[in-house]
């Protein structure tokens, strides 16, 4: 039994052109072996497709009905392709994302959508302060804030950050904001404490000579977690420095509001890591891209701000 599409495709191209030899550059092969291919192909159905003179290809009417049906079959062919192609691309399976405790407690507020979006996919968030090694740990991608260390990782920006003083508008009514860094050692000042165990000090930029410089902040109360830094400040316990995005929702809700805003320094940038062979991944990169799209207008966040009262001397 002869194959079901033998001499299809070489008749189709033909018969588009109404050319051997422009078909034969299409297909790579020779004009003479196009035409042998419709020749046989004429011969198994019995019916003259083309006509052929020297100068001049044409189709017959039984070649005219037949390319209509076979450019029916190559579309549903390909339509076919596109589908299992669609389907092999399509994010599924587990996907394990490793974050610190500030980008998990604002990714938590996106993961609805992400989920909407790619239904056969289920999300592991291990959430950390300690760096996650990606191999040991099987973690499809890994979120940082700052420098990267290991150059053996593939690694995309996803956000700029900046340095954001804060308070809430209750602490500020009772305490003036302060005009300059140096005025914090009269205030209640809101510890981060990192992993390792140290107040991390506060980094502000000189209006002046945008000299970067950092400062030792103590208080009262000092927490390990960066969420619970902003939650702190919200009650109304003391100014706190974080980076912007993790307060410009409650600025623009009226939570909070930025103090020192001319003395505010950049801070460092948001990575999204992952290992060389998982990035072409579907699901890698269906979250790589998701990520990107909801925090690229994030960055600089735009929050609101007290600035110092113009002199009246």
């Amino acid at each position: 039994m002869p194959d079901l599409f033998d001499g299809v495709v070489p008749f189709v191209h033909t018969a588009k052109a109404l050319s051997f030899r422009a078909a034969a550059r299409e297909l790579g092969v020779t004009p003479a072996a196009v035409s042998k291919a419709v020749k046989r192909l004429e011969a198994q159905l019995g019916v003259e497709l083309l006509h052929r003179t020297t100068r001049t290809v044409t189709l017959s009417d039984e070649g005219t009905r037949f390319l209509a049906r076979c450019q029916d079959a190559m579309a549903l062919v390909q339509a076919g392709r596109d589908q299992a192609s669609a389907a092999a691309r399509a994010p599924r399976g587990e996907l394990r994302v490793s974050l610190s405790h500030v980008l998990g407690h604002f990714l938590v507020r996106l993961l609805p959508r992400f989920v909407a979006r790619h239904p056969d996919l289920r999300v592991e968030l291990r959430i950390t302060d300690r760096v996650a090694a990606l191999v040991d740990d099987r973690i499809d991608v890994a979120l940082r804030v700052g420098p990267l260390r290991d150059s053996t990782l593939v690694a995309r920006r996803l956000l700029t950050t900046r340095w954001a003083t804060v308070a809430s508008p209750a602490y500020l009514a009772r305490s003036a904001a302060p005009t300059t860094p140096e005025e914090l050692r009269r205030h209640d000042c809101l510890c981060f404490r990192s992993p390792r165990g140290k107040l991390v000090p506060w980094s502000f930029s000189d209006p002046t000579t945008r000299a970067i410089t950092t400062h030792e902040i103590t208080g009262r109360v000092d927490v390990d977690q960066g969420p619970l830094v902003v939650e702190t400040a919200i009650a109304g316990m003391g100014i706190a420095q974080v980076f912007d995005f993790m307060v410009a929702a409650d600025c623009q809700r009226g939570r909070l509001v930025e103090v020192l805003p001319e003395y505010a320094t950049s801070g460092p940038d948001v990575f999204a890591v992952t290992l060389p062979g998982r990035r072409r991944s579907p699901k890698v990169r269906a979250f790589l891209d998701f990520v990107h799209e909801e925090l690229r207008p994030l960055g600089p966040a735009e929050i609101t701000r007290i600035r110092p009262k113009p002199s009246t001397a």
